[in-house]
Protein backbone atom coordinates (compact mmCIF):
# COMPACT_ATOMS: atom_id res chain seq x y z
CA UNK A 1 0.00 0.00 0.00
CA UNK A 2 1.53 3.32 -1.06
CA UNK A 3 1.55 6.50 0.98
CA UNK A 4 -1.55 8.00 -0.70
CA UNK A 5 -3.56 4.84 -0.12
CA UNK A 6 -2.48 4.78 3.52
CA UNK A 7 -3.57 8.41 3.99
CA UNK A 8 -6.94 7.75 2.33
CA UNK A 9 -7.51 4.72 4.53
CA UNK A 10 -6.54 6.68 7.63
CA UNK A 11 -9.01 9.47 6.74
CA UNK A 12 -11.81 6.94 6.34
CA UNK A 13 -11.02 5.38 9.70
CA UNK A 14 -10.91 8.78 11.42
CA UNK A 15 -14.19 9.72 9.74
CA UNK A 16 -15.86 6.56 11.02
CA UNK A 17 -14.48 7.18 14.51
CA UNK A 18 -15.80 10.75 14.47
CA UNK A 19 -19.21 9.57 13.25
CA UNK A 20 -19.33 6.90 15.96
CA UNK A 21 -18.35 9.39 18.66
CA UNK A 22 -20.58 12.29 17.62
CA UNK A 23 -23.86 10.67 16.71
CA UNK A 24 -24.30 8.55 19.86
CA UNK A 25 -23.66 11.73 21.88
CA UNK A 26 -26.30 13.61 19.89
CA UNK A 27 -28.77 10.80 20.34
CA UNK A 28 -27.92 10.54 24.01
CA UNK A 29 -28.44 14.28 24.51
CA UNK A 30 -31.98 13.94 23.12
CA UNK A 31 -32.81 10.84 25.13
CA UNK A 32 -31.25 12.06 28.37
CA UNK A 33 -32.71 15.58 28.29
CA UNK A 34 -32.68 17.22 30.71
CA UNK A 35 -29.29 16.20 32.08
CA UNK A 36 -28.64 19.42 34.02
CA UNK A 37 -30.65 22.21 35.71
CA UNK A 38 -32.94 24.36 33.54
CA UNK A 39 -33.18 28.14 33.91
CA UNK A 40 -36.59 29.80 33.71
CA UNK A 41 -36.28 33.54 33.16
CA UNK A 42 -39.08 35.67 34.57
CA UNK A 43 -38.79 39.15 32.98
CA UNK A 44 -39.96 41.00 36.09
CA UNK A 45 -38.50 41.60 39.58
CA UNK A 46 -39.28 39.23 42.46
CA UNK A 47 -42.53 39.36 44.47
CA UNK A 48 -44.84 40.34 41.63
CA UNK A 49 -47.73 38.21 40.39
CA UNK A 50 -45.92 36.74 37.39
CA UNK A 51 -42.94 35.92 39.59
CA UNK A 52 -45.09 34.10 42.16
CA UNK A 53 -46.89 32.03 39.51
CA UNK A 54 -43.68 31.28 37.63
CA UNK A 55 -41.91 30.03 40.74
CA UNK A 56 -44.78 27.69 41.57
CA UNK A 57 -44.70 26.32 38.03
CA UNK A 58 -40.91 25.88 38.15
CA UNK A 59 -41.18 23.87 41.37
CA UNK A 60 -43.83 21.61 39.91
CA UNK A 61 -42.08 21.06 36.57
CA UNK A 62 -38.87 20.17 38.42
CA UNK A 63 -40.60 17.06 39.73
CA UNK A 64 -41.67 15.61 36.40
CA UNK A 65 -38.45 16.63 34.62
CA UNK A 66 -36.39 15.24 37.52
CA UNK A 67 -34.15 18.26 37.24
CA UNK A 68 -34.11 21.57 39.08
CA UNK A 69 -35.81 24.42 37.26
CA UNK A 70 -34.04 27.54 38.49
CA UNK A 71 -35.83 30.90 38.41
CA UNK A 72 -33.91 33.95 37.28
CA UNK A 73 -35.49 37.40 37.44
CA UNK A 74 -34.44 39.78 34.67
CA UNK A 75 -36.75 42.76 34.99
CA UNK A 76 -37.10 46.08 33.23
CA UNK A 77 -38.91 47.81 30.37
CA UNK A 78 -42.19 45.98 30.77
CA UNK A 79 -40.60 42.55 30.46
CA UNK A 80 -38.77 43.29 27.21
CA UNK A 81 -35.25 43.15 28.69
CA UNK A 82 -35.74 39.62 29.98
CA UNK A 83 -37.48 38.48 26.79
CA UNK A 84 -34.68 39.92 24.65
CA UNK A 85 -32.12 38.10 26.75
CA UNK A 86 -33.84 34.72 26.38
CA UNK A 87 -34.15 35.24 22.61
CA UNK A 88 -30.33 35.30 22.44
CA UNK A 89 -29.67 32.31 24.70
CA UNK A 90 -28.76 28.84 23.36
CA UNK A 91 -31.72 26.90 21.95
CA UNK A 92 -30.87 23.74 23.87
CA UNK A 93 -33.88 23.38 26.16
CA UNK A 94 -32.07 24.73 29.20
CA UNK A 95 -33.34 28.28 28.81
CA UNK A 96 -37.02 29.13 29.20
CA UNK A 97 -39.13 32.28 29.38
CA UNK A 98 -42.22 32.58 31.57
CA UNK A 99 -44.02 35.71 30.42
CA UNK A 100 -47.44 37.29 30.73
CA UNK A 101 -49.61 39.14 28.20
CA UNK A 102 -47.06 41.98 28.09
CA UNK A 103 -45.24 39.73 25.61
CA UNK A 104 -48.11 40.44 23.21
CA UNK A 105 -48.43 44.15 23.92
CA UNK A 106 -44.70 44.88 23.55
CA UNK A 107 -44.79 45.46 19.74
CA UNK A 108 -47.43 48.15 20.23
CA UNK A 109 -45.45 49.84 23.01
CA UNK A 110 -41.85 49.64 21.87
CA UNK A 111 -40.79 50.68 18.38
CA UNK A 112 -37.23 49.36 18.74
CA UNK A 113 -37.71 45.82 20.02
CA UNK A 114 -34.62 43.69 19.38
CA UNK A 115 -36.72 40.52 19.06
CA UNK A 116 -39.99 39.33 17.57
CA UNK A 117 -42.35 37.79 20.17
CA UNK A 118 -43.58 35.24 17.61
CA UNK A 119 -40.65 34.30 15.38
CA UNK A 120 -37.84 34.44 17.97
CA UNK A 121 -39.41 31.95 20.37
CA UNK A 122 -40.76 28.41 20.40
CA UNK A 123 -44.07 28.33 22.28
CA UNK A 124 -44.56 25.56 24.83
CA UNK A 125 -48.05 26.31 26.11
CA UNK A 126 -50.45 28.68 27.86
CA UNK A 127 -50.20 28.24 31.63
CA UNK A 128 -52.83 30.32 33.36
CA UNK A 129 -55.18 33.28 33.17
CA UNK A 130 -55.55 35.74 36.04
CA UNK A 131 -58.10 38.54 36.53
CA UNK A 132 -57.10 42.13 37.23
CA UNK A 133 -58.32 44.02 40.27
CA UNK A 134 -58.32 47.74 41.06
CA UNK A 135 -56.81 48.30 44.52
CA UNK A 136 -56.50 51.49 46.56
CA UNK A 137 -54.46 52.49 49.60
CA UNK A 138 -56.41 51.56 52.71
CA UNK A 139 -57.21 55.16 53.70
CA UNK A 140 -58.33 56.40 50.28
CA UNK A 141 -61.53 58.49 50.75
CA UNK A 142 -63.72 56.58 48.27
CA UNK A 143 -64.83 52.96 48.71
CA UNK A 144 -66.30 52.10 45.30
CA UNK A 145 -65.55 52.71 41.62
CA UNK A 146 -68.04 55.54 41.13
CA UNK A 147 -66.64 57.32 44.15
CA UNK A 148 -63.10 56.80 42.92
CA UNK A 149 -63.91 58.21 39.47
CA UNK A 150 -65.75 61.20 40.92
CA UNK A 151 -62.84 61.93 43.26
CA UNK A 152 -60.33 61.65 40.40
CA UNK A 153 -62.31 63.88 38.03
CA UNK A 154 -62.45 66.59 40.67
CA UNK A 155 -58.63 66.41 40.90
CA UNK A 156 -57.37 65.77 37.35
CA UNK A 157 -53.73 64.71 37.24
CA UNK A 158 -53.40 64.65 41.02
CA UNK A 159 -54.25 61.00 41.72
CA UNK A 160 -51.12 58.80 41.79
CA UNK A 161 -51.63 55.55 39.88
CA UNK A 162 -48.78 53.08 40.39
CA UNK A 163 -47.73 50.44 37.87
CA UNK A 164 -44.94 47.89 37.49
CA UNK A 165 -43.35 49.73 34.57
CA UNK A 166 -44.26 50.86 31.07
CA UNK A 167 -45.82 47.94 29.23
CA UNK A 168 -46.49 45.90 32.38
CA UNK A 169 -50.00 44.53 32.79
CA UNK A 170 -50.70 47.00 35.59
CA UNK A 171 -49.74 49.82 33.22
CA UNK A 172 -52.00 48.44 30.47
CA UNK A 173 -54.92 48.15 32.87
CA UNK A 174 -54.33 51.69 34.09
CA UNK A 175 -54.17 53.07 30.53
CA UNK A 176 -57.34 51.30 29.41
CA UNK A 177 -59.22 52.38 32.52
CA UNK A 178 -58.18 55.98 32.00
CA UNK A 179 -59.24 55.86 28.35
CA UNK A 180 -62.54 54.12 29.12
CA UNK A 181 -63.54 56.55 31.89
CA UNK A 182 -62.02 59.73 30.38
CA UNK A 183 -60.19 60.27 33.65
CA UNK A 184 -56.74 61.79 34.09
CA UNK A 185 -54.29 60.79 36.78
CA UNK A 186 -50.55 60.73 37.32
CA UNK A 187 -48.95 57.48 36.15
CA UNK A 188 -46.13 56.38 38.47
CA UNK A 189 -43.99 53.59 36.96
CA UNK A 190 -41.86 51.30 39.14
CA UNK A 191 -39.35 48.57 38.38
CA UNK A 192 -41.79 45.79 39.18
CA UNK A 193 -44.94 45.11 41.19
CA UNK A 194 -43.09 44.60 44.47
CA UNK A 195 -41.75 48.17 44.76
CA UNK A 196 -45.08 49.59 43.56
CA UNK A 197 -46.98 47.65 46.22
CA UNK A 198 -44.55 48.74 48.92
CA UNK A 199 -45.32 52.40 48.18
CA UNK A 200 -49.05 51.69 47.95
CA UNK A 201 -48.95 49.99 51.36
CA UNK A 202 -47.05 52.99 52.72
CA UNK A 203 -49.66 55.38 51.30
CA UNK A 204 -47.20 57.05 48.93
CA UNK A 205 -49.43 56.33 45.90
CA UNK A 206 -53.19 55.92 45.59
CA UNK A 207 -53.91 52.95 43.28
CA UNK A 208 -52.67 49.98 41.37
CA UNK A 209 -54.52 47.70 38.97
CA UNK A 210 -52.93 44.29 39.31
CA UNK A 211 -53.43 40.55 39.72
CA UNK A 212 -54.76 39.01 42.97
CA UNK A 213 -51.60 36.89 43.23
CA UNK A 214 -49.71 39.92 44.55
CA UNK A 215 -52.53 41.81 46.27
CA UNK A 216 -54.79 39.15 47.81
CA UNK A 217 -52.93 38.73 51.10
CA UNK A 218 -52.89 42.50 51.65
CA UNK A 219 -56.60 42.77 50.84
CA UNK A 220 -57.48 40.02 53.29
CA UNK A 221 -55.33 41.67 55.94
CA UNK A 222 -57.08 45.01 55.38
CA UNK A 223 -53.86 46.82 54.51
CA UNK A 224 -55.21 47.61 51.02
CA UNK A 225 -58.73 48.45 49.82
CA UNK A 226 -60.37 46.52 46.93
CA UNK A 227 -62.43 48.58 44.48
CA UNK A 228 -63.51 46.31 41.59
CA UNK A 229 -62.48 43.17 39.67
CA UNK A 230 -62.23 43.12 35.86
CA UNK A 231 -64.12 39.86 35.32
CA UNK A 232 -67.64 38.87 34.25
CA UNK A 233 -68.44 37.47 37.67
CA UNK A 234 -67.11 37.98 41.19
CA UNK A 235 -64.07 36.06 42.38
CA UNK A 236 -64.52 33.18 44.81
CA UNK A 237 -61.50 34.44 46.70
CA UNK A 238 -63.06 37.94 47.06
CA UNK A 239 -66.84 37.39 46.99
CA UNK A 240 -67.64 40.82 48.45
CA UNK A 241 -65.74 42.78 45.79
CA UNK A 242 -67.99 43.88 42.88
CA UNK A 243 -67.07 43.61 39.21
CA UNK A 244 -66.48 46.65 37.03
CA UNK A 245 -69.76 45.78 35.30
CA UNK A 246 -71.64 45.90 38.60
CA UNK A 247 -69.89 49.20 39.29
CA UNK A 248 -71.09 50.91 36.10
CA UNK A 249 -68.52 49.86 33.46
CA UNK A 250 -70.23 46.93 31.69
CA UNK A 251 -67.57 46.40 29.01
CA UNK A 252 -64.45 46.66 31.15
CA UNK A 253 -62.92 43.18 31.44
CA UNK A 254 -59.24 42.34 31.58
CA UNK A 255 -57.44 39.14 32.47
CA UNK A 256 -53.73 38.39 32.30
CA UNK A 257 -52.60 35.21 30.58
CA UNK A 258 -49.20 33.61 31.08
CA UNK A 259 -47.24 31.47 28.65
CA UNK A 260 -44.07 29.39 28.59
CA UNK A 261 -41.51 29.74 25.78
CA UNK A 262 -38.05 28.59 24.65
CA UNK A 263 -35.64 30.30 22.23
CA UNK A 264 -36.22 29.82 18.49
CA UNK A 265 -34.91 26.54 17.04
CA UNK A 266 -35.10 24.62 20.31
CA UNK A 267 -35.42 20.99 19.09
CA UNK A 268 -38.96 19.72 18.64
CA UNK A 269 -38.28 16.67 20.83
CA UNK A 270 -37.21 18.97 23.66
CA UNK A 271 -40.30 21.16 23.25
CA UNK A 272 -42.45 18.02 23.44
CA UNK A 273 -40.77 16.97 26.71
CA UNK A 274 -41.23 20.43 28.16
CA UNK A 275 -44.87 20.49 27.10
CA UNK A 276 -45.44 17.09 28.71
CA UNK A 277 -43.87 18.41 31.92
CA UNK A 278 -46.10 21.49 31.76
CA UNK A 279 -49.25 19.37 31.34
CA UNK A 280 -48.18 17.16 34.25
CA UNK A 281 -47.59 20.23 36.43
CA UNK A 282 -51.02 21.67 35.62
CA UNK A 283 -52.62 18.43 36.85
CA UNK A 284 -50.76 18.43 40.15
CA UNK A 285 -53.21 18.93 43.06
CA UNK A 286 -50.85 21.16 45.06
CA UNK A 287 -50.24 23.49 42.11
CA UNK A 288 -53.97 23.59 41.33
CA UNK A 289 -54.71 24.57 44.91
CA UNK A 290 -51.99 27.23 45.02
CA UNK A 291 -53.17 28.73 41.73
CA UNK A 292 -56.80 28.66 42.90
CA UNK A 293 -55.80 30.46 46.10
CA UNK A 294 -54.53 33.31 43.90
CA UNK A 295 -57.64 33.28 41.65
CA UNK A 296 -55.53 31.98 38.76
CA UNK A 297 -57.43 29.89 36.21
CA UNK A 298 -55.34 26.94 34.99
CA UNK A 299 -55.16 26.45 31.23
CA UNK A 300 -57.02 23.48 29.79
CA UNK A 301 -55.01 20.81 27.90
CA UNK A 302 -56.19 22.18 24.56
CA UNK A 303 -54.69 25.56 25.58
CA UNK A 304 -51.50 24.32 27.19
CA UNK A 305 -49.76 23.34 23.96
CA UNK A 306 -47.45 25.05 21.44
CA UNK A 307 -49.99 25.53 18.65
CA UNK A 308 -52.59 27.09 20.95
CA UNK A 309 -50.07 29.52 22.45
CA UNK A 310 -48.73 30.51 19.03
CA UNK A 311 -52.24 31.22 17.72
CA UNK A 312 -53.29 33.09 20.85
CA UNK A 313 -50.12 35.19 20.94
CA UNK A 314 -50.54 36.33 17.33
CA UNK A 315 -54.18 37.28 17.93
CA UNK A 316 -53.35 39.15 21.14
CA UNK A 317 -50.59 41.14 19.45
CA UNK A 318 -53.18 42.40 16.96
CA UNK A 319 -55.69 43.06 19.75
CA UNK A 320 -53.30 45.21 21.76
CA UNK A 321 -52.17 47.18 18.73
CA UNK A 322 -55.80 48.13 18.10
CA UNK A 323 -56.63 48.77 21.76
CA UNK A 324 -53.59 50.94 22.51
CA UNK A 325 -54.05 53.03 19.39
CA UNK A 326 -57.65 53.62 20.50
CA UNK A 327 -56.36 54.58 23.95
CA UNK A 328 -54.00 57.11 22.38
CA UNK A 329 -50.86 55.28 23.50
CA UNK A 330 -47.99 55.52 21.04
CA UNK A 331 -44.90 53.27 20.96
CA UNK A 332 -41.71 54.63 22.50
Amino acid sequence: MNMNQQLTSLKRILGLVAFTLVFPVLGQSQNDYPSKPITMVIPFPPAGSTDVLGRLLAQSMSKSLQQTVLVENTGGAGGTIGAARVSRLPADGYNLLFHNMAHASAPALYSKLTYDPVTDFEPIGIVTEVPMILVARKDFPANNLQGVLAYAKERPGKINFANAGVGATSNLCEALLQSTTNTKWLSVPYKGTGPALNDLLAGQVDFICDQPASTLSHLRAGSLKPIAVATKSRLKSLPDVPTFAESGLPNFELTVWHGLYAPKNTPKAVIEKLNAALLTALREPDLIQRFNDMSALIAKPEQANPDALRTFLKADIDRWKTALIAAGIKPE
